[in-house]
């Protein structure tokens, strides 16, 4: 009897699937099938369902749009290499902001690109990232080389310039207020930051692209390297700038001669501050001639050679100077006017003023805490070593502790908080010109006094930005100054005069009628024969006033009642009006202490010890 096994399905060999059905590997990887899996074409069930594959995973849009992120990609390369370019090639020179500036070889790209496609992936990736920020860094100070060229007529100081950023922000606070401050500052910083960071990432792109196709880039490299040394040895120019261009490694060296001229600069003005002729001069040897009259040093604020002389504002400056000669002489007084050349331009009155009042040439910041932490002899700090007379400062401008008065020698300092001004502002300018004269007037010169005075006031209505305006008023209608509230109301905004350039130079002209129109006035109401004025500007306005390359000369004159104070300085041959001539002398700044101390009497060096027998 034989036995055998039964089943309710016949049993069948397993046998190894056909060629054709050999697991094929997918985009992701081999595909992967369970040891056991049923094929569904030979074992499934005749009525089970069709069992479908799983859709690939998709991969974003780039493969939705082939076409378009191909097109991303060469965008962003090309940006990524302008950028590096503009970096390169960005001129610090206003004047040199031309399209021909930015289409020369770079020879610092060449060399750049030469060493990244020489480093290890991770060494080029960390040089990629510290050129772009170097390139970044770079940018920013030709930007700030192109703003303080436009306005100070001088590039960036990377030593002493950075708190003028500060007085720049109080500037902007006062001309277009707070709200448009934090506005530009905040535009300031996101700047900073896109300099920062945008070139690193331009510079890491351009590296990765090299790499990935090294043969071509070392051959692009080695062809624009040829060039480059054809272009320098053949002496290549497009519109005047060199095919050749090495301007960024210039500028950085410049930037190194800069910061170690500066330190040697400080070390040498250090020891000029320290060696004066008149250090030791007793009082008694200082400016005999003006003893018993009332001296006024007066600033006007931005009254330069422009005001007088350019086509556009000289007329009506002209106008006023000629008319303001006639009522001092109707009035007894003369005048005799030349011309100095600031230290300064633009702005930073102070060290048009320190310049002036010293006798040292102050052109920066450093030099100006130099100097006022010493005690080198001033014009006023004569008149207060004397013991002849009262010195006092009418300094509308001054809107905190100002401790430099102890260095100029004032006995008193009449801040903008002080003078008792209840009107408003004027953009910058605290009060205006005429109301701080009559303050003056009010608080020191109009009162009793067993001394003469010796004044130093700076007017500040002719600040930039020119708008809105005061307007001249009888010297009675001035008051506390609240009848300035619907003049200043009624006046034009910093912004729409700023506009267009013959509006600001326009306002400018009228600002600088209205300051000499107000000291012109003072004199002829409240001068007396014991009055001696000298009056100058501290510096040239910005350049959008004055244009490009003015010169940094101010007008300068001595108004006096009494003719004997104006015959000791015959010889300086000054023109006999409030205008200075276009053939009088010009003089550096720095050299009218020594000239004004001389010509009054004084004589240098220590008293005269006692005979001895």
């Amino acid at each position: 009897m034989s036995h055998f096994t039964r089943s309710d399905q016949p049993t069948q060999e397993k046998q190894a699937p056909p060629a054709g059905d050999l697991p094929q590997d997918g985009p992701n990887g081999p595909a992967e099938h369970a040891p056991d899996a049923p094929d569904t074409d030979r074992d499934a069930a005749p009525n089970a369902p069709t069992v479908r594959a799983a859709p690939l995973p998709d991969r974003g849009w780039r493969d939705r749009h082939p076409a378009l992120a191909r097109t991303a990609a060469w965008t962003t390369t090309a940006l990524a290499a302008a950028l590096v370019l503009v970096t390169l090639l960005l001129p610090n020179d206003p004047n040199r902001l031309t399209p021909a500036e930015f289409i020369r070889i770079p020879v610092e790209g060449i060399t750049g690109a030469a060493l990244l496609l020489l480093l290890p992936q991770t060494a080029r990736r960390v040089a990629a990232v510290l050129a772009g920020v170097v390139l970044g860094l770079l940018t920013l100070l030709d930007l700030l080389d192109i703003g303080f060229i436009e306005v100070l007529g001088r590039g960036f100081n990377v030593v002493f310039d950075w708190v003028l950023l500060g007085d720049g922000a109080s500037f902007l606070q006062d001309s277009i207020g707070r709200t448009g401050t934090i506005g530009v500052e905040i535009a300031a910083v996101l700047l900073v930051l896109a300099l920062l960071v945008l070139p690193a990432l331009a510079v890491v792109r351009l590296s990765n692209l090299m790499a990935r196709h090294a043969t071509r880039a070392a051959g692009t490299t080695l062809v624009l390297g040829t060039a480059w040394v054809l272009s320098a040895a053949l002496g290549l120019q497009i519109a005047g700038a060199p095919v050749a261009s090495r301007s960024t490694s210039d500028l950085v060296q410049a930037r190194m001669d800069g910061v170690s001229a500066t330190l040697k600069d400080e070390r040498a003005f250090a020891k000029e501050a320290a060696s004066d002729p008149y250090h030791h001069t007793p009082g008694n040897r200082l400016l005999p001639a003006l003893r018993g009259k009332d001296v006024i040093f007066t600033f006007i604020e931005s009254y330069g050679r422009s005001a007088v002389q350019d086509k556009l504002m000289a007329p009506g400056v002209d106008a006023t100077l000629a008319k303001g000669t006639e009522r001092l002489r109707a009035a007894g007084y003369s005048a005799r006017s030349g011309w100095l050349t600031s230290a300064t331009y633009g702005g930073s009155s102070w060290l048009g003023h320190s310049t002036f009042l010293s006798g040292l040439w102050i052109d920066n910041q450093q030099r100006y805490r130099t100097v006022t932490a010493g005690d080198h002899l001033t014009l006023t700090s004569a008149f207060k070593r004397t013991g002849a007379w009262r010195t006092v400062g009418i300094m509308p401008g001054v809107t905190k502790s100002w401790p430099e008065a102890k260095f100029y020698g004032l006995d008193h300092v009449y801040d903008s908080r002080e003078l008792g001004y209840k009107g408003p502002k004027f953009s910058w300018s605290t009060m205006p010109d005429q109301y701080s004269l009559a303050a003056f007037e009010r608080l020191e010169h109009g009162k009793p006094h067993h001394k003469p005075l010796m004044s130093e006031i700076i007017l500040t209505s002719s600040h930039n930005p020119w708008a809105p305006l005061p307007k001249t008023l009888g010297w009675d209608k001035v008051g506390d100054g609240s009848v300035y509230n619907s003049i200043e109301k009624a006046g034009k905004r910093p912004v729409d005069v700023w506009q267009q350039t013959d509006k600001v130079r326009t306002e400018y002209g009228k600002s600088i009628q209205y300051s000499l129109n107000s000291l012109i006035s003072y004199v002829e109401k409240y001068g007396n024969k014991n009055t001696v004025l000298v009056f100058l500007g501290d510096h040239q306005p910005v350049a959008k006033v004055s244009g490009d390359h003015a010169s940094r000369d101010v007008p300068v004159a001595i108004v006096a009642h009494d003719p004997d104070v104006l015959k000791r300085i015959s010889d300086w041959h000054w023109t006999p009006s409030l205008n200075p001539g276009h053939k009088a002398p010009v003089w550096r700044m720095d050299t009218f202490r020594d000239r004004f101390l001389k010509a009054y009497g004084s004589h240098p060096g220590p008293a005269t010890p006692p005979a001895t027998h």
